[in-house]
């Protein structure tokens, strides 16, 4: 991968998967979910007029139909803000936290067997933020014991200070390598 703007370059390594040779058609689409909405109906052509949204319900339809285990967990709010459960069931925030934390791992992991990884305490990362407009600013993610359901996400990220500390700031230990 690269980032032009910063002229930075790194390797990526992903895990097997599998990938469809084509878009999803309006046909396959409208299959799984009885709704046409491209505008011009062409069951061969693929779906477009489609939200990010949609596809995670169609994606979630199609693994029931096929008696697979729907991938994505919808918040309650349904803004498509996925998570690896049930909020409640993974995460300590302000609807359920009691105004603090509590013990680590009291709530279930996601599927490598990692606990709070949303919710309980912002996790502070090494990543910088942007060093051309923040200079040292870190960047932290995954929402706190306080934040609201939607602050409770792994792709939510805020930024501070390495000199920043809060009541509802960590972090969690890693290292790159093998086998401790």
């Amino acid at each position: 991968m690269r980032d032009d703007r910063t002229c930075r370059a790194w390797a990526v390594t992903l895990e097997s998967f599998q990938i469809a040779c084509y878009p999803v058609t309006q046909s396959q689409y409208a299959a799984v979910t009885g709704a046409w909405p491209s505008p011009v109906r062409a069951g061969q052509n693929p779906v477009v007029g489609v939200t990010w949204l949609d596809a995670v319900h169609y994606c979630n339809q199609l693994s029931q139909a096929e008696g697979l285990t729907a991938c994505y967990a919808l918040s309650a709010d349904d803004t498509g803000a996925t998570r690896y459960g049930e909020l409640d069931a993974i995460a300590w925030y302000a609807s359920n936290s009691g105004g603090g934390t509590h013990d680590v791992g009291a709530k279930q992991p996601n599927a490598w067997g990692l606990h709070d990884m949303l919710g309980s305490v912002w996790e502070w990362c090494t990543d910088l933020y942007d060093a051309e407009v923040y200079g040292d600013y870190r960047v932290f993610r995954g929402g706190g014991w306080a934040d609201l359901e939607r602050g409770c996400l792994a792709a939510n990220r805020r930024r501070s200070h390495p000199t920043f500390a809060i009541d509802d700031l960590g972090f969690r230990l890693a290292r790159s390598g093998g086998s401790p």
